[in-house]
């Protein structure tokens, strides 16, 4: 009898090279390894035939070969979903082969489990135990290459009246659908025709997205001060062309001086050999500039039918940075507001109103706690930050092993009473194993929110400079679009509060010479023999 147990595989996150509206491109690929156990039988006289687009004959325990390959954002959820079928006819059509079951994951949840391999029950069919799908995911080895190269030129076009420019030069990525995306630009060299620039380091990924022979456009231009920048010339190459070394490209003679690759640790080589452990401490402002919790106008309004801002900011980054949480337990802390029975204004307090315990089970856990607590609290201020993030830097300084990375996510509605000191705090945190993300959410001006970001301008305390940038700000309010459609915003909202914690841990990480430890040895299934039809 032939068969098949097909494991359809839907992606509802996305399985695309990279959004031409912003330019993103993936972290890193990953391929997903499915097996099965235990599965139902639905075949009077002899074991199910699962199928993936490969037969297995006659088993309930199947390892299918076939691979999923995705595109792996850190930032956004990518939700899955695994069907499994026992097929027993070459029909196409799923509705005559019978439903075994199926599991809704998301990729995170399979990257973030020990080993990267993820074990869930079969759902599906009511009243019955479908048996078990593992998941096991793998990053694909040329995501992890960067390429460090340097330039000079030789007699560049004058473009000032009065003789030298001030070269730079701009890089692009070419796209699928032919247009470019910047993705590297060189420093200035001032007043010379013949410019030496530094060498850079850039991801491999970032130049060709993995494709050696993409075209990839070089542009060189006279910096002025006024933005106007003169175009001097440019030239087109690709990654294959850099990797040969020393090379020559006519346009202005401009020099390839030196090209060399090397294979970098990356952000899923520490999740996979639980080196990372991500401590997720949430704090929520409760400052009177917010209004009263009771009234519409305020940010903290109670709204029986739809979540206020604060809310919903908690859910949009807690879902994803959950799956990344071992336990899925949150400290969660408020600041800023007078506490019952004495009225005294703390800026540390539990949400749940436990000073024991102040962990909440998951991100539903956390809403459950902050409804509760806004009954009970009294908004007052100040909004005091520096005492929020010093005791996340405390429990951050006992672990600098590598073991544990913490991130604090801060909602306020951006006004802040001790930027002194918060800039203090987060430039002593620089050097520790954390990073800060600040959502504000309301109308205020958000000009210190900006500041402490320091993406512009790194941020610094008393003439020292913060080590490397740990804050991401965003402001709630640019994520509502305008019919009001929050579940787009929300995804929005999550992947550029999140998009920056890779790197700022990859920065810590290296800058302590900590490596990722070998990953446990990859389940090997026990040994069966299947046939395979293709």
């Amino acid at each position: 009898m032939e068969g098949d147990v097909m494991d359809k595989l839907e992606d509802m996150a996305s399985v695309y090279e990279f959004d031409p509206i912003t330019g993103n491109i993936p972290a890193t690929k990953v391929e997903i390894t499915v097996s099965c156990r235990n599965l139902l039988d639905k075949d009077t006289f002899s074991k199910s035939d699962p199928c993936e687009t490969e037969v297995i004959d006659n088993t309930l325990n199947p390892d299918f070969v076939r691979k999923y390959i995705l595109n792996y954002f850190f930032e956004e959820k990518q939700n899955l979903r695994f069907d499994l079928y026992d097929v027993d006819s070459k029909s196409p059509d799923l509705s005559k082969h019978d439903f075994l079951g199926q599991v809704f994951c998301t990729l995170g949840e399979i990257v973030g489990s020990p080993a990267s391999r993820l074990e869930k029950p079969l759902g599906g069919i009511a009243g019955k135990k479908c048996g078990t799908i593992i998941l096991s995911a793998e990053e694909l080895g040329n995501c992890r290459d960067s390429a460090t190269m340097q330039f000079c030129a030789n007699k560049l076009d004058k473009k000032d009246f009065f003789g030298k420019s001030d070269p730079f030069m701009v890089f692009y990525r070419s796209n699928e659908d032919g247009t470019f995306t910047i993705c590297h630009k060189t420093e200035v060299v001032k007043n010379t025709l013949n410019p030496v620039w530094q060498s850079f380091t850039i991801p491999v990924r970032a130049l060709c997205n993995g494709d050696f022979d993409r075209t990839i456009k070089v542009e060189v231009y006279d910096w002025d001060r006024d933005g106007s920048h003169d175009f001097i010339g440019e030239f087109t190459t690709s990654y294959r062309e850099l990797a040969r070394g020393q090379s020559q490209f006519n346009v202005y003679e401009v020099t390839l001086l030196s090209f060399s690759v090397e294979s970098e640790c990356t952000f899923l080589d520490y999740i996979k050999g639980g080196t990372l452990s991500y401590q997720v401490v949430i704090h929520l402002a409760f400052t009177p500039s917010l209004g009263n919790p009771s009234q519409s106008t305020s940010l903290h309004y109670m709204n029986p039918y739809q979540m206020n801002a604060y809310a919903m900011a908690l859910k949009a980054v807690g879902e994803i940075i959950q799956d990344y949480d071992s336990d899925k337990m949150f400290p969660a802390l408020g600041f800023g507001a007078k506490l019952p029975p004495d009225g005294r204004v703390s800026h540390e307090f539990p949400l749940n109103g436990n000073m024991e315990n102040p962990y909440c089970n998951g991100i539903e856990g956390i809403l459950e706690a902050y409804h509760q607590s806004l009954k009970t609290v009294q908004l007052y201020g100040p909004t005091n930050f520096a005492p929020v993030v010093n005791h996340v830097a405390r429990y951050a300084a006992a672990v600098q092993d590598g073991s544990q990375y913490f991130v604090l996510l801060i909602i306020t509605d951006g006004v802040i009473s001790d930027m002194a000191q918060t800039k203090e705090a987060i430039v002593n945190g620089a050097k520790l194993p954390m990073s800060i993300i600040i959502v504000g959410v309301g109308q205020a001006e958000f000009d210190a929110m900006v500041e402490l970001d320091g993406d512009d301008i790194r941020i610094s305390s008393r003439g020292k400079l913060a080590e490397r940038d740990i804050v991401q700000f965003v402001p709630f309010r640019d994520y509502m679009d305008r019919t009001g459609n929050h579940v787009l915003s929300m995804a929005r909202l999550a992947k550029d509060v999140l998009a920056e914690i890779p790197d700022q841990f990859i920065s810590y990480m290296k800058s302590r010479g900590i490596k990722p430890n070998p990953s446990p040895p990859p389940y090997t299934p026990p040994g069966h023999t299947h046939h395979t039809q293709i």
